[in-house]
């Protein structure tokens, strides 16, 4: 009986895969992985500036010591 069951949920999960989602085109998949590149890069800049900055006033706080 568990066969059955597994059988059947292969063969519908397949019928969704190929009949019910829709796949990205080639350009939008290109477009959608610039745009992820684009803000991951200024992310990692932006959290660089953050790092440097509370770095350098943390160096002046301890150096009052």
């Amino acid at each position: 009986m568990a066969k059955l069951g597994i059988i059947n949920y292969f063969k519908i999960s397949y019928d969704e895969w190929m009949h019910k989602v829709s796949w990205p085109t080639w350009s939008e998949l290109q477009n959608s992985a610039i745009v992820v590149s684009v803000a991951s890069l200024i992310i990692a800049i932006v959290v660089y500036l953050m790092d440097i900055s509370f770095s350098s006033v943390l160096e002046r706080f301890y150096g009052l010591f």
